[in-house]
């Protein structure tokens, strides 16, 4: 069976290849501090799960001291941006070929792993074939490039590395605040937010806490990052006990559209990585919140709809 280890296993080894050649790019004043905050994510992921909690939490304080120190730092690229444009204009849109390739492979490759005699193989691990067949998308497409645009060995994994060191420490940011949801929900964060809000929510009037969810939803994913890590506190807190126990709301409704009214914070805050830096720094914007504030007038309209879609469809 192939199991999502073996995913790491993969991603873990790009992530030690970044390291090593971060190690020795000399146009990085900061190669050694990339070189470390890459090698340990490629020890995290390769045998994070040998490593136990206590060595994994002394690595995730590791990476933050490298971030928070601003040891890391970006070099020269292998190809500028002449060549770069230059390659553009002679493929044109067919360079997103092989991105087609990764998204046929996954999204096709799920659907007949699925619903065909595959299935019975039990070739996946059950609930992570998507992720899997993705990864195989993306080992396909390498191999398509080669064979096409047959470039150097080592092309994709530098100019990979010359992404990954525009994005920097954020690029890791949504997995660790992806995980803070689940710590904050185990050390019962989630019950001391609710027996607090209780005492000013008016008892037996539901709008008021329906705005306490949804605004509750919006704000902790902003200081979070991510809504995945403020739902099961707001859940927790409110979500559950108040509108789905205490007055019937429609649990699907109270689901979906309280993660929707979390997605507004968001579009809010520069924690959520993923969305905000990473596209500012992958653009090379000049303000690095231009993402943020572009949103905002979207952001705070669509978060009062979605407030008034939970207390209008789930109750």
């Amino acid at each position: 069976m192939i199991t999502v280890q073996y995913v790491f296993y993969l991603i873990g080894a790009l992530f030690a290849g970044w390291a090593v050649l971060s190690a020795f790019d000399r146009t990085n004043p900061n190669r050694f501090g990339n070189a470390a905050f890459w090698g340990l994510m490629a020890l995290s992921l390769l045998a994070g799960h040998r490593l136990g909690d206590f060595n994994n939490g002394l690595l995730v304080l590791a990476l933050s001291a490298l971030a928070t120190m601003k040891l890391l730092g970006r070099g020269a690229p292998s190809t500028g941006d002449a060549e770069r444009t230059a390659a553009g204009e002679r493929y044109g849109n067919r360079l997103f070929l092989p991105i087609l390739v990764v998204l046929v492979t996954a999204v096709a490759g799920t659907l007949l792993y699925l619903y065909t005699p595959l299935h019975d193989t039990g070739l996946f691990e059950k609930n992570r074939e998507t992720f899997i067949l993705l990864c195989l998308g993306v080992l396909l497409a390498l191999a398509f490039i080669f064979a096409w645009l047959r470039p150097p060995l080592l092309a994709p994994l530098d100019e990979g590395r010359r992404l990954i060191d525009a994005v920097g420490w954020a690029a890791v940011l949504p997995l660790m605040l992806a995980a803070l949801g689940l710590v904050l929900a185990d050390t019962g964060v989630g019950k001391t937010i609710g027996s607090l809000l209780l005492t000013v929510i008016p008892e037996g009037t539901v709008l008021p806490a329906v705005i306490v969810f949804g605004l509750g939803m919006a704000l902790l994913t902003i200081l979070t990052g991510n809504a995945f890590a403020a739902f099961p506190v707001m859940a927790t807190a409110i979500g559950v006990p108040l509108l789905i126990q205490g007055y019937g709301g429609d649990p699907a409704v109270v689901g979906a559209i309280g993660m929707l009214a979390g997605f507004c914070g968001t579009l809010l805050t520069p924690m959520a990585a993923n969305f905000n830096l990473v596209p500012a720094a992958l653009l090379e914007l000049k303000d690095q919140n231009g993402v943020i504030k572009a949103q905002i007038g979207t952001a705070i309209p669509l978060l009062v709809v979605n407030i008034l879609f939970i207390y209008f469809f789930a109750f």
